[in-house]
């Protein structure tokens, strides 16, 4: 089973490495498209070029960050590169089978023999809370542990898919689903805990900082994220949140459909 995961980055130094070593310990390969980033992102992954990554290049950014600019690209590269499963994944997530015991690989081989080519991830969002606020550093992994189940639609994060003859399609959802003539979708869901930010001064660098693409705004796109101001800000308490105990015991039950930040968006007086 020959996995490929199609990762974009953009100043992700500080998840990079958990990133990539997870995705290998799945059996996974991956290619980088890096956004021209000016952290150690790329300095980073290079270190593990031979050992399961097999690509790395440069998308130019054009000042802004670009979504549809990036799944255009992860759609040429699920045509051209051989695998047998593509995964389009990004540096804060962890993507992992549906219990502990088997590997990505494994468990998409089964998904594959029992006759399904994509498979959806419930998404698990960890952050940081008012009692632990700071987990900028490289074990956030091991102290980061609250989390809420995130699921604003049906198969939000059908991502994972079987090799196709013909083009697929990642654009027009921005990503979250994957789109092909004859889908089937496994029934069962993959995990995919994601790490949204480290601490309040790394919300700031990742969402206030960035420059979204307007035209993206436009359509809708980033929403609460090219809105968020610093002074937005604020970590839920521990007591609002679901407390990590392991991967198997991940609940998904009754999920936020809005994410955490964007409800503090949505509080703010106008």
């Amino acid at each position: 089973m020959h996995i490929v995961a199609l990762l974009a980055t953009y100043n992700e130094e500080r998840f990079i490495a958990n990133c990539l070593e997870n995705l290998f310990r799945q059996g996974a390969e991956v290619y980088l498209i890096d956004n021209e980033s000016t952290d150690g992102t790329v300095a980073i992954a290079e270190r593990y070029r031979g050992r399961g990554l097999i690509g790395v290049e440069t998308l130019p950014r054009a000042g802004v960050f670009s979504l549809r600019a990036q799944m255009q690209r992860k759609e040429q590269l699920a045509a051209q590169l051989e695998a047998d499963w593509f995964i389009h994944t990004d540096a804060d997530e962890i993507r992992l089978p549906p219990c502990s015991g088997s590997t990505l690989a494994q468990a998409l081989a089964e998904v594959e023999a029992e006759g399904y080519n994509a498979v959806n991830f419930a998404e698990f969002a960890f952050i940081p809370t008012r009692e632990a606020p700071d987990h900028d550093h490289p074990a956030y992994l091991q102290t980061m542990r609250w989390y809420y189940p995130f699921a604003p639609a049906p198969l939000h994060r059908l991502n994972a898919w079987r090799r196709q003859r013909h083009a697929v399609d990642l654009t027009s959802s921005g990503g979250h689903q994957v789109r092909f003539p004859g889908a089937r979708v496994y029934p069962r869901p993959f995990i995919m805990k994601h790490y949204l930010f480290l601490s309040v001064p790394h919300a700031i660098d990742k969402f206030v900082r960035r420059r979204f693409d307007p035209d993206e705004i436009r359509m809708g796109w980033h929403a609460w994220r090219s809105r968020l101001r610093p002074e937005m800000i604020r970590l839920p308490c521990q007591a609002e949140l679901r407390p990590f105990t392991s991967n198997d015991e991940l609940d998904a039950s009754n999920p936020r459909r809005t994410h955490y930040l964007a409800d503090l968006i949505g509080a703010q007086p106008q």
